[in-house]
């Protein structure tokens, strides 16, 4: 009976294979490329094992060259997966990596795609909706609360349970704890979701200083900034406070551009409170390394800039620079596509902050950039911004997925750097040649014409899970030419203005009574902290009572104290974890 059952099997296994050979002759995309599984499906047949799914479906996950499932698995066993996507991005389903995907492990995925904004409304219908939810969500997007509450009600797949079917990724925790302490969940110490990694070490500093070298030139010719020639106009350039101030009344008060105007002309300009391109490298003239949380870790200690002297002394000095339009005050209200927007055309910034000049101008050769601002006491340090390289919480299962383990398995294969760089920037194909380079690296395709590498890749790159570090970038796929500019750019003008006792939060793991502690305060004090510094920057400054009052209200009913100690527990945690 058994050599029957083996022969049965055996049999089972190669009208799979002939399955597949003949999609692959009708053209289908989903086999373009031939799959190493084609042959291994019918070599690799398993002996029976009493398991329906390895058996029936040939389910395997330890050979990453093979086919996750067998032929009469893919075509019995399919997966809902809800996304938001990118305005530009196409369709999921009709993305080539996700067909490639689909040839090389035969795990059949309908994506359902909604706008980010969609996605946004419907979360919480479809987390209430038991009997008609997808079997994930990708790009989920869900916070540390969210997964302990909906961990709680057992509606999220423990994922941590099914690390043997994901070598990847299991492989990944392994040799970087510091990652993995940062997913596991405080109340039962499982992991329930999948995260993004992708580390270029671009993320801490998002504000870089550009400054127009014409207009600057224009300056040095007509003696209006002191100490200070056309030579020294190269990228690092570090001016003091008061000859940036110098050289922004210059363009405050003359017709720069040239268009007949002197009041077109923008001397400072950002984006207030953006994540990139902010206001905070302002306040490294007094040497607060401030981001947009105020919050940073000082000699693993969690510290709030608002509570040090020098913020009120940087704040009353930019209200002065605001107040004489040296700042642009439109820099306080408009959004980002405006700010880019007005970058075009007609030149009208003397100075911005941003990630690069590139996208911001349309003569991005005319500006260099400056490295932090020396501030009237001497001081020259930087923003530290609180932006993680880890994304978690970027995919999550539901527990009524019918064979989680597969679907695993199946975003495991999103963990292989070949595969995460196709999945962060387009296919083989499309944005890569099908040819690798001498050092075996992806090779960047020719641009379509009319086309824009970022058009490019948000069209064909559902980004999401992905793991690009060291090696990738090493062995893999080369950063492209943009972000090595902008990494050399960083490592000229930004990092070696971050004190080594100053480091930016990592992902932290609260417990329950400390999310409740941060839902009950924290919100109250983002918004006493906005409403007020947005006043004394547009209206003079803040008087010595204000700030008592501020101090005092701080240390009281906005409860920082309580606030702060949430922060130094977790943090205290995940330091302990990684020594």
């Amino acid at each position: 009976m058994k050599q029957m059952k083996k022969w049965l099997l055996i049999l089972l296994a190669i009208a799979a294979a002939v399955t597949l050979t003949a999609c692959s002759g009708g053209g289908n995309n989903n086999t373009a490329t031939a799959p190493a599984a084609e042959k291994k499906d019918t070599a690799a047949a398993p002996a029976a094992s009493g398991n329906a799914l390895t058996d029936t479906y040939g389910f395997q996950w330890k050979d990453p060259a093979a086919p996750i499932l067998n032929a009469e698995g893919a075509k019995n066993i399919s997966f809902r997966v809800y996304s938001s996507k990118n305005a530009s991005a196409l369709d999921y389903n009709d993305m080539k990596i996700m067909s490639d995907l689909f040839a090389q492990t035969n795990v059949q995925v309908n994506w359902e795609n909604v706008s980010e904004s969609v996605y946004s409304q419907q979360k919480n219908l479809i987390f209430g909706n038991a009997d008609n939810r997808p079997d994930a969500i990708y790009h989920a997007g869900m916070g540390a609360g969210e997964i302990i509450k909906y961990a709680k009600r057992k509606v999220l797949v423990p994922i941590s349970d099914y690390l043997d079917y994901m070598p990847n990724f299991s492989k990944l925790l392994s040799e970087r704890p510091d990652i993995k302490n940062q997913l596991l969940n405080v109340e039962d110490g499982k992991i329930y979701s999948l995260p993004r990694i992708e580390e270029m070490g671009l993320l801490q500093s998002p504000n870089l200083l550009f400054l127009n070298v014409a207009w600057t030139k224009a300056a040095i010719e007509a003696g209006a900034v002191s100490d200070l020639t056309a030579d020294q106009l190269v990228d690092g350039l570090a001016l003091k406070s008061t000859q940036l101030e110098e050289l922004l009344k210059y363009f405050h008060d003359n017709d720069m551009n040239g268009n007949g105007k002197t009041d077109d002309e923008r001397p400072l300009s950002f984006v207030y409170n953006n994540w990139q391109g902010n206001q905070c490298d302002l306040y490294g003239m007094f040497g607060l390394n401030d981001n947009l949380e105020h919050r940073v870790i000082i000699d693993g200690k969690v510290t709030y800039t608002i509570q040090d002297e020098r913020f009120k002394e940087a704040t009353n000095f930019l209200a002065k620079w605001i107040d004489a339009g040296l700042i642009d005050k439109v820099s306080f209200e408009q959004s980002q596509d405006n700010f880019l927007a007005n970058g075009k055309g007609m030149e009208l910034y003397g100075a911005f902050y941003w990630w690069e000049s590139e996208t911001v101008v349309s003569n991005p050769d005319n500006y260099i950039v400056c490295s932090p601002l020396i501030g009237p006491n001497g001081d020259q340090t930087i923003c530290v911004s609180n932006n993680p390289e880890v994304s978690t919480g970027e995919l999550i299962l539901f527990s009524t997925c019918k064979y989680p383990e597969v679907l695993l398995a199946y975003f495991d294969r999103y963990y292989d750097p070949m595969v995460s760089a196709q999945i962060n920037y387009g296919p083989i194909g499309i944005v890569y040649e099908e040819t690798l380079d001498e050092k075996g690296m992806l090779v960047q395709k020719p641009l379509p014409e009319g086309v824009t590498t970022d058009e490019l890749r948000l069209q064909n790159a559902p980004l999401g899970i992905i793991y690009l570090g060291e090696y990738a970038w090493n062995n893999v796929v080369h950063m492209e030419p943009r972000a090595q500019l902008r990494l050399e750019r960083l490592q000229k003008c930004a990092k070696p203005f971050v004190p080594a006792n100053v480091i930016p939060f990592p992902n932290l793991q609260f417990t329950l009574e400390e999310l409740n502690t941060l839902s009950n305060y924290e919100t109250n004090l983002n918004d006493y902290v906005r409403t007020n510094l947005i006043k004394w920057l547009l209206k003079g400054g803040v008087s010595d009572d204000a700030w008592t009052a501020f101090q005092n209200d701080l240390n009281g009913k906005v409860n920082l104290a309580g606030i702060q100690k949430v922060y130094q527990d977790a943090y205290d945690r995940y330091a302990n974890a990684n020594k």
